[in-house]
């Protein structure tokens, strides 16, 4: 029997902080995948609470277990770039600058470029389909129009990257007037309702080429 093998990178969304066991969206998305192919999906969820581009870019290129995983997956989905948007705001004293946004949002494109570069290199040669899928940033401080540029300016490069085979799942705009409904009480994290919607985006861009 065939079994695809789902490989989840990323921060704390990845990792599904903030909504009960099994509400976060990798195993819900593992089992919409499961559904429309029909076949079996093992899945690796690899996420790090507090996890930045930088962090995240050091693990998949030094941490032989990412490579393992990521090597091994037909599906992989990556979450990146909110914690450097909060770290930039608490660095600023909780009222992000222009200026402290744009050095941070500058490191994650970089950061974040290099990160699908080197997984596409992991990839090359091994004659597995597979696709990767990026989660678009929303914005944890809806009050800041700072933040919610930097939001929109990192979302605008994540889809510069994207072509058939790695696609960007948008959630900014479910999230956005809805942050009570969608987040959990830190405001910060999605609840179970958040990440069935950024499943429910992931689903919607389709398995090509596995099906």
């Amino acid at each position: 029997m065939l079994v695809y093998h789902y490989t989840a990178v990323g921060d704390s969304l990845t990792f599904g902080f903030g909504a009960m066991p099994g509400s976060g969206f990798v195993p819900l998305y593992r089992r919409m995948a499961e559904e429309r192919l029909q076949q079996f999906v093992a899945h690796e969820n690899m996420g790090i609470n507090g996890l930045t581009s930088e962090g995240l870019y050091e693990r998949i290129v030094q941490n032989p277990a990412y490579r393992y995983h990521l090597q091994q997956a037909h599906i992989i989905t990556i979450t990146i770039g909110g914690n450097d948007l909060i770290r930039a705001v608490k660095s600023a004293g909780g009222r992000p600058d222009r200026e402290s946004l744009d050095r941070a949002l500058l490191r994650c494109q970089y950061y974040m470029s290099n990160t699908v570069k080197h997984i596409r290199n992991i990839k090359a040669g091994g004659g597995k389909a597979y696709f990767i899928r990026a989660v678009g940033l929303y914005n944890p401080y809806p009050a800041s129009g700072e933040a919610g540029e930097y939001v929109s300016r990192f979302n605008r490069y994540l889809h510069s990257l994207s072509d058939v085979y790695f696609r960007i799942a948008d959630v900014n705009a479910a999230f956005a007037g809805k942050e009570k409904e969608l987040l959990s009480v830190d405001g910060l994290h999605p609840n179970g309702k958040g990440y069935r919607i950024v499943a429910e985006q992931l689903h919607r861009l389709g398995y090509k080429p596995l099906v």
